[in-house]
């Protein structure tokens, strides 16, 4: 039995903690640049679906394809990303990653037809779906309780951000090069950065890291009641946002006949909302307490709901430009609270896997919602009736909620020790 006791560890963890903040905010930085690259790839087909799908025959109600084809890999690779990063290491699996993002996402420029542009969006979501483990198990390993809120609240930020990026930057590089020399751009961007991330982290390990998992368990979430709620409300939630994210634009152009600019331009307002509330929700996070991650999670849910319906409500672009913001607020701000109280819950050790098995059942919302989406909106041609089928889902999330005790993992334990 080790003579060490579990404060007496957590205090030396804490204490050599300290003695490298600089780089543990360079690893912050990292992690949070290559979440933005991920978001940016994955989001660049929203903004330029109408467009590319004209030159490719393919029709409105089909948009959706080449998204459902993403978030199929996507999911497949949050799993095996979360079970290695607790086994490999979260180094490894971002150069994994993000190295094969970037030439699936520079191949997809060259996209000429459904079937191959179909097998390309699938490679990318294989490719990006294990950083979002791998950037989590960072943070937690280098970050303590007392700073692990507002590192989280940065770090989820940058999904907000390639929302922002992609929707501000990807129109405009298609007007200068095209919808396929854009992608090219992105995807040379994305592997040059995953190969600098992996020689800046490699020779580096976390102080107090706990060892690597001696094996491979993809049943951590199933067996615990509390994660599989949380697993379940947050596929409901990301219904949500990604169903916006992905249709709000096509929506936009044939709802009020908007240009691709000016729904570019209002969806960066939708993800810069985000950007600001994620990392001040993080220093909430660090106030209230563990506890209360749950109440908090609620009330953001149910606000969620709430502003999706009334947004279907809207009857003209003045509206919209007011509107937006409040609901990109709501549509990322739950993020670092779920993600927060998923790895605690599971503890510092299995926090890969439980973050990366999560995060798969939350995607297939992703997978599952642009495809609903588009029939609902191409049988009724109802703006309203698209955002009432959103809202549904943070409502449902808000409630799955209600039902989850929080029981502390180890690293928790100790620390209230």
């Amino acid at each position: 039995m080790s003579s060490v006791s579990p404060i007496s560890a957590t205090a030396a963890s804490d204490g050599q903690t300290r003695l490298a903040p600089a780089f543990r905010w360079a690893v912050l930085f990292i992690s949070w640049t290559a979440v933005t690259l991920t978001f940016t790839d994955r989001l660049a087909w929203a903004t330029v679906a109408v467009a590319a799908g004209q030159s490719l025959g393919i029709p409105v109600a089909a948009l959706g394809v080449f998204v459902t084809a993403f978030y199929t890999g996507y999911v497949v690779s949050n799993v095996v990303g979360g079970l290695s990063s607790d086994r490999l290491g979260p180094e490894r699996v971002m150069l994994m990653s993000l190295v094969p993002l970037g030439i699936a996402t520079f191949c997809f420029g060259f996209t000429s037809n459904v079937p191959f542009g179909f097998a390309l969006q699938m490679l990318m979501g294989l490719s990006a779906g294990a950083n979002h483990s791998a950037t989590v198990k960072l943070i937690v390993s280098w970050f303590g309780l007392a700073e692990r809120g507002r590192a989280m609240g940065l770090l989820t930020s940058a999904n907000s951000f390639g929302v922002v990026v992609a929707n501000a930057l990807v129109p405009n590089l298609s007007v200068i090069f095209g919808w396929g020399g854009a992608y090219h751009v992105l995807g040379l961007a994305t592997s040059l950065f995953g190969l600098l991330a992996f020689f800046a982290l490699r020779n580096r390990k976390a102080p107090g890291a706990p060892p690597r998992s001696a094996r491979f368990d993809p049943l951590v979430v199933f067996r615990d009641r509390n994660l599989t709620l949380l697993a379940v409300a947050g596929f409901c939630a990301m219904w949500g946002t990604w169903g916006v994210a992905f249709w709000a634009n096509a929506l936009m152009t044939k709802r009020f006949g908007m240009t691709s600019v000016e729904t570019g331009s209002l969806m960066a307002l939708f993800g810069a909302a985000g950007l600001v509330s994620k990392p001040v929700m993080g220093f909430v996070l660090d106030l209230v307490g563990a506890p209360r991650k749950k109440a908090v999670l609620v009330v953001l849910f149910g606000g969620f709901a709430i502003t999706l319906a009334g947004y279907g409500l809207l009857s003209d672009v003045a509206q919209l430009r007011f509107v937006t913001p409040v609901l990109g607020l709501f549509a990322f701000v739950y993020t670092p609270v779920l993600v927060a109280l998923v790895s605690e819950i599971a503890g510092m050790q299995r926090t890969g896997t439980a973050v990366g098995i999560t995060n798969a059942v939350w995607q297939v919302g992703s997978i599952v919602v642009p495809i609903v989406i588009g029939l609902v909106f191409s049988a009724t041609a109802s703006f309203k009736l698209a955002f009432l089928t959103l809202a549904a889902g943070p409502l449902v999330a808000a409630l799955l909620t209600l039902f989850v005790r929080y029981k502390a993992g180890d690293e928790i334990t100790r620390h209230a020790a």
